[in-house]
């Protein structure tokens, strides 16, 4: 099979196309053909090893210290499984899932393996294969911190920094779910879209103050890093709460003092991946809750291109990729799934 791996920490370049064998499910196991991927936050954070000030070293601790640990990437993929392992009940052979490796990664492949019972999930119908692959990163994130670590609650007021991004996009349309008051910050240029996913106000960090002088509100999500609570702190009401997705190291490790010393809270740590996360945000694109935003869409073999569109920083939610083979001929899978009138995204 193809794969793209990378040996060393450092730009797009890193990253080699190579030609692996395929991978057997083990019985408890399941083998899927990758139909889409992404490059997500998490693929340029370990692939150029970006870490905050000052978290450098324990980058190279969770990554690799001599080099990448996980040498092919990918954080979340679409797919049709192949083969089943000998002990798989639940799942069959035509099967059309999302999955959700996370921080194990291996999706910028065109296979992969996962547990049957692991961050896996059956496709809905309605969802195309470029969008069920967009759907984990982001919006398993917005929904831990939103619903399970913050509890936003119905009629709260929330600022959302970040919010054109993956995990910003997501936490805009989950929010509105949950019957909050959005306030949205993003570039101007961005401005229509987050608006058209819910937010009921847009503030442009380019041309206006984040932080705007008598604003405050029950929640402050900061998705990228750049609201720290130096600046933050001003914008939330007595007994609210700032929701750090992404922030600067002294936040990460002393915000919650610095929070409660102002009467305030601070909810941080890391998004969970469980798999009752990732089947609930399904449920939500299923029923047309949440819908990820696709910037762009590459072919396989532009991988490289489209890590470089990620490492900009100027990409707005997803950035796709569909995994296809330029030499093979479709599966007996594919065309089962053609007959049947599936639609591709």
């Amino acid at each position: 099979m193809l794969a793209y791996s990378y040996k060393q920490y450092g730009s797009p370049d890193v990253i080699k196309q190579v030609t692996l064998p395929q991978p057997t499910p083990k019985p408890n196991e399941v083998l899927i053909r990758i139909f889409a991927t992404t490059v997500s936050a998490g693929d340029w954070r370990a692939r150029s090893l970006t870490m905050p000030k000052g978290l450098g070293l324990m980058g190279r601790v969770v990554f690799g210290l001599r080099g990448p640990r996980k040498p092919i990437l990918g954080t979340e993929f679409s797919g049709v499984i192949e083969a089943v392992g000998a002990n798989v009940t639940h799942y069959q052979t035509s099967d059309a899932v999302i999955g959700f490796p996370g921080a194990a990664f291996g999706a910028h492949a065109e296979f992969i393996t996962m547990p049957a019972n692991g961050k896996l999930t059956l496709k809905p119908d309605n969802i195309g294969f470029e969008h069920a692959a967009a759907t984990p990163f982001g919006a398993t994130t917005a929904y831990d911190f939103l619903v399970n670590k913050a509890k936003l609650q119905r009629g709260e007021t929330v600022l959302i920094n970040g919010a054109s991004g993956s995990v910003g996009s997501a936490c805009v349309q989950i929010a509105k779910h949950l019957g909050a008051h959005v306030t949205a910050v993003c570039s101007g240029g961005n401005a229509e879209m987050v608006r058209t996913l819910g937010a009921d106000h847009v503030i442009n960090y380019r041309a206006q103050n984040v932080v705007e002088k008598g604003t405050q509100y029950d929640m402050v999500v900061d998705t990228v890093g750049t609201l720290p609570w130096a600046k933050a702190k001003h914008a939330i009401k007595r007994g609210g709460k700032m929701v750090l997705i992404a922030g600067i190291t002294s936040d990460m490790f002393f915000g919650s003092l610095k929070a409660r010393l102002a009467g305030k809270k601070m909810v941080g740590g890391v998004a969970s991946e469980d798999r009752d996360i990732l089947e609930a945000v399904v449920i939500l694109a299923h029923q047309g809750v949440f819908q990820p935003v696709i910037d762009r869409s590459y072919a396989f073999e532009d991988m490289k291109a489209a890590h470089a569109h990620v490492d900009t920083g100027r990409k707005k939610g997803n950035v796709v990729v569909t995994v296809t083979s330029q030499d093979r001929t479709r599966s007996p899978i594919e065309m089962e799934l053609q007959s049947k009138d599936v639609v591709y995204a």
